[in-house]
């Protein structure tokens, strides 16, 4: 039976990419840059903001960027446009609590993308019981060691445990740790061949996150 759900943020939880990219290049725009397009953001997505940037707009002046995004980001969050985790997804969080199952994020975005959801002002500030980040482990994924502390820390066993990713990073970490794995394919960004051509061992499927929720409380 699992005990610990662990989730992955970015395009599990919340589809995310669309609105990172908007927001990323209204703060472009307002250091009188030139936006970035689409297509190089989808090829950076899934690495740190700080070194994807380089790479989305060339030249730009990172640290003011990461000045900007920090100070912007809240009022984003507020006015819907930033990390909105749907409904349907906080009801799967409700039923999962509701079971005894314990809750915990593990995501590649550092402390200040994951700080406003620490508030209990965040949906997800009153559900989620750990969140893990890249300022506070040892271990990034795919490195199946990014799972030892929060292993350690909720008193689980790998086979306690299941994540829920949507990349093939996430399912390296987990298949590498023994947890099992779902992998998400709501956001479109990776589909079921990707899995199997690099040999993971995908668990379950879940077109929507919300079918997550069948599947776990049967295991």
């Amino acid at each position: 039976m699992f005990k610990l759900i662990l989730f992955d943020f970015d395009d599990t939880l919340c589809l995310s990419e669309e609105a990172c990219f908007n927001f990323e290049n209204e703060i472009a725009m307002s250091m009188g840059l030139e936006p970035m397009d689409r297509s190089i953001h989808r090829i950076t997505w899934g690495q740190s903001l700080k070194d994807a940037i380089k790479e989305r707009i060339p030249g730009i002046n990172v640290g003011e960027f990461m000045r900007r995004f920090d100070k912007m980001l809240p009022q984003a969050i507020k006015d819907g446009k930033m990390d909105t985790v749907t409904n349907k997804n906080l009801a799967v969080l409700d039923e999962l609590k509701a079971d005894g199952k314990k809750l915990a994020v593990v995501t590649s975005r550092s402390y200040i993308e994951v700080k406003p959801m620490l508030s209990l002002d965040h949906p997800l500030g009153t559900r989620i019981d750990a969140f893990y980040h890249r300022d506070n482990s040892e271990h990034l994924k795919p490195d199946p060691r990014v799972f030892n502390k929060p292993l350690y820390e909720l008193d689980v066993t790998p086979q306690e445990t299941v994540y829920i990713g949507d990349s093939l990073k996430d399912g390296f970490a987990a298949k590498g740790a023994g947890l099992s794995f779902i992998a998400v394919l709501e956001s479109g960004l990776v589909g079921k061949p990707a899995f199997a051509n690099v040999g993971i061992e995908v668990d379950f499927f879940a077109d929507d996150f919300t079918d997550c929720l069948d599947f776990i409380l049967q295991h």
